[in-house]
């Protein structure tokens, strides 16, 4: 099984509940892509760490939600989300903080798994692909 590991470099708590269904998410991505071992690390960082790792290899000088950094097989890769932008759009998309966290994890592992959202095709593909994940784990959008 894939391991997890979380590193929480911001002031917002993370609870023991939410670390156990990121867990269960990437759990779930990984497996329905077919991958097993390795491991990913998820961090929480502040607006301005997730805007200055955008900057530096986005090259947008802006804060963002999720980015992901692939690695290779045995480390997939790091995902990183600015948690007080995803409270801020569970708030605009009417869903709790605990479902936007779900979310930019699964939209994260399938960054690390090579998918993107560059035209309408990939991002139908994406969008597919999350919403199997969150609904094999029971997670939607109230």
């Amino acid at each position: 099984m894939i391991n997890v590991d979380f590193n929480n470099q911001q002031d917002l708590e993370i609870n023991q509940e939410i670390i156990e269904l990121l867990r269960k998410v990437v759990v779930t991505a990984a497996d329905f892509e077919g991958y097993s071992g390795g491991e990913v690390s998820i961090a929480f960082v502040k607006n301005k760490q997730i805007k200055e790792l955008n900057s530096k290899y986005r090259a947008k000088n802006a804060v963002t939600d999720v980015l992901s950094f692939p690695i290779d097989e045995e480390v997939l890769g790091d995902i990183i989300i600015a948690t007080k932008r995803a409270k801020e759009q569970a708030a605009d998309y009417g869903h709790s903080f605990k479902r936007e966290l779900a979310y930019l994890t699964v939209h994260g592992m399938l960054h690390l798994f090579g998918y993107d959202h560059q035209n309408e095709k990939e991002k139908k593909e994406m969008r597919q692909k999350e919403e199997r994940v969150l609904t094999q784990l029971g997670i939607e959008r109230v």
